[in-house]
C-alpha cells in the first residue's frame, strides 16, 4: 500500500508545528535542508506566513 501523500501531509504538519515553536522560543531563524522536496519545505513556509499566497 503507498500511502506516500498522507506521510507528507502528516510530515508537513509536524515540522510547521516545531516551526512554530522554534520561532515562539525565540529561534532568529530556521534552516531547511530540502534534500530535492522543495515543495514541501514552500508549503511549511506558507503555513507559517513567510511567503505569500
Amino acid at each position: 500500500m503507498d500511502d506516500t501523500a498522507s506521510i507528507r501531509a502528516f510530515g508537513i504538519e509536524v515540522v510547521t508545528r516545531l516551526c512554530e515553536r522554534l520561532i515562539a522560543g525565540g529561534a532568529p531563524g530556521i534552516h531547511f535542508y530540502t534534500l530535492n522536496q522543495s515543495a514541501l519545505t514552500l508549503e511549511i513556509c506558507r503555513r507559517l506566513g513567510a511567503l505569500a499566497g
